[in-house]
Order: structure tokens, then C-alpha cells, then sequence
């Protein structure tokens, strides 16, 4: 026999139930959580799916495979920061307002896949990077607590191998480091990238080299980039503002290449974080998303 005690504000009730019955209230209670869980954007931890075939991450009607994550307040997105809207053409796209640095986060974790997303930068910016270069970025292989890229796990961003999205630069690999809650140990990703000798650009005739933190910038970023708004190299691969860009970023096992437009601008081997979450940036520059698929290599 089971013992299930009950409490209210009065006192108690105690009452005995069968071993199969009390399994079944256990059950029922915890479906209760998780929806109440679920109801309040709360993310679930879940095991990392191996795409066997393609996934629309944005369905173009809701945010079914993502939850919000705000430096400020949480998983409370109360500015509207990520938004569905309709635009001139009919269309639906995600709306990211960059008013608040944070990002919207898929709840599932993912290895080995090819990821399209088809953006295009806003005219509104904010805060202070009001007048600097429009920046955004794609979060690959975000692992442990939300906010942990800040001891106190109050960070926009998480541990992580990013696609930054920038005016002049989109293409360029960050490595994002981060803590696990009770540790002061910094848990540092590595990548392996081919540069030139005393370079921190991407070049395929380059010597291996081992990077851990920092970044690495894509092959055309111009050398004489300036954090300034509506910023483009005399090389730019990107598309000038209102324009639609084309990323492709290919995920296979320890290895990350990056394409913008069909053009390949980056990529990265041995690299120590091989799976987990996507994040897409908020970052004080308005973005549209159209498109954000993952298909199976």
C-alpha cells in the first residue's frame, strides 16, 4: 500500500492507496509540471537529435521550436523582442528587435547537419551600438546553463562556436566560453583553423593553428574595418542593407564550415564542442529571419 499525505493551509489528510494507483497520481502530477513548465516559455533539457532528415525550425507560424532568452529578465521577453510578423509581401518572418541583448534559443540540441537561414538586417539599432556596425550572430553547439558566459549566469549568450553576423564581417568564428553553476573553472571551446602566420583571418593556404577564445575572422573581411553603422569592404560578400543573405553553415562531427551566399568564408576542424543548442543574437541591430532549416548531411 501507498501513503500519499496531503497539505493545506488547515492541516492535513492522509489517505492510502494501492501501489498502482499512487504511480498513476504521481504520473498525472508530473504531466501537470511540465505543461505548467512548458505554459511559461521555461526551456526542457533534451537529448541531442541526430537530424535523419530535414526540420523547419521556423514553422513561419509560431515559436514552437524555440524559447527566449534575455540578459535582463530571463525567459520573460516582455519588450516583444522576438516577434512573428507579416511583411508587405504576405510573408512571415521572425522579427528580432535587437532592443535587448539576448537570444531566441532552440530547445532541442542538435549534431551533425546542414543549417540554411535567410536574413536580412533592419533599419533600427540601438543602445551603444546605435551608430557602430550592425551585429547579430548564430550561436552553434551552445551547451550548459542559459546566461553561463558570466559567472553569475546573467550573460546574453552561453558556451558556444559562433557564425557571427556583422556588417563587414558576417562569417567570422567566435569562440564563446562559459561556466557550469558551482565551478569558477572557465570552460574554454578549441578549433583548429588555418590562418596565415601572426593572422587571425581564415585562409585555406594557411598553417594549422589551434585557437582557444577570441575569434577568427572570415577570408574578405576588409583590413581596414571600421566599427561604424552601414560598414562595407571594397570585398564584401554580404548584401547591402534591405537585401537577403543566404547562410549555410555545414556541422560534421568536429568540423564547421561556413558559407555566405554560396560562398564558403570560413571553416574550423577539431573543434571540442561537436553538439547542442542554437541561439540567434539579439544585438542591439533589428534582424529578419525568413528562413531557418536544418537538413540532414
Amino acid at each position: 500500500m501507498g501513503i500519499l499525505v496531503f497539505r493545506s493551509w488547515g492541516g492535513s489528510c492522509i489517505q492510502k492507496y494501492s501501489k498502482q494507483k499512487t504511480m498513476k497520481i504521481y504520473t498525472q502530477i508530473l504531466i501537470i509540471c511540465l505543461c505548467l513548465i512548458i505554459s511559461c516559455g521555461m526551456p526542457i533539457r533534451n537529448y541531442v537529435i541526430k537530424t535523419s532528415q530535414a526540420i523547419t525550425l521556423f514553422n513561419h507560424i509560431d515559436f514552437t521550436n524555440f524559447y527566449p532568452w534575455l540578459a535582463e529578465t530571463g525567459y520573460n521577453d516582455y519588450d516583444s523582442v522576438f516577434k512573428i510578423i507579416r511583411d508587405n509581401n504576405g510573408e512571415n518572418l521572425i522579427r528580432i528587435s535587437g532592443q535587448h541583448l539576448g537570444g531566441l534559443i532552440t530547445k532541442s540540441a542538435f549534431r551533425n547537419y546542414k543549417l540554411v537561414a535567410e536574413f536580412k538586417w533592419g533599419k533600427q539599432t540601438w543602445g551603444t551600438r546605435i551608430r557602430k556596425a550592425r551585429d547579430a550572430g548564430i550561436l552553434l553547439h551552445c551547451q550548459g546553463e542559459d546566461g553561463n558566459n558570466l559567472e553569475n549566469f546573467k550573460s546574453p549568450w552561453l558556451r558556444s562556436i559562433e557564425y557571427q553576423i556583422i556588417e563587414g564581417g558576417t562569417g567570422d568564428l567566435l569562440l564563446v566560453s562559459g561556466y557550469e553553476r558551482g565551478s569558477r573553472l572557465l570552460i574554454k571551446p578549441k578549433a583548429t583553423i588555418s590562418v596565415m602566420p601572426g593572422k587571425r583571418v581564415w585562409n585555406k593556404e594557411g598553417v594549422s593553428t589551434v585557437f582557444e577564445e577570441n575569434r577568427v575572422d572570415c577570408f574578405y573581411r576588409d583590413p581596414l574595418w571600421k566599427d561604424e553603422l552601414g560598414f562595407r569592404g571594397e570585398n564584401d560578400v554580404e548584401e547591402p542593407l534591405g537585401k537577403w543573405n543566404r547562410i549555410e553553415i555545414i556541422v560534421k562531427n568536429k568540423t564547421l564550415i561556413y558559407y555566405l551566399n554560396g560562398i564558403k568564408v570560413n571553416e574550423a576542424s577539431y573543434t571540442s564542442f561537436t553538439s547542442g543548442k542554437i541561439l540567434f543574437q539579439s544585438e542591439y541591430a533589428e534582424i529578419f529571419f525568413r528562413r531557418i532549416d536544418l537538413f540532414p548531411l
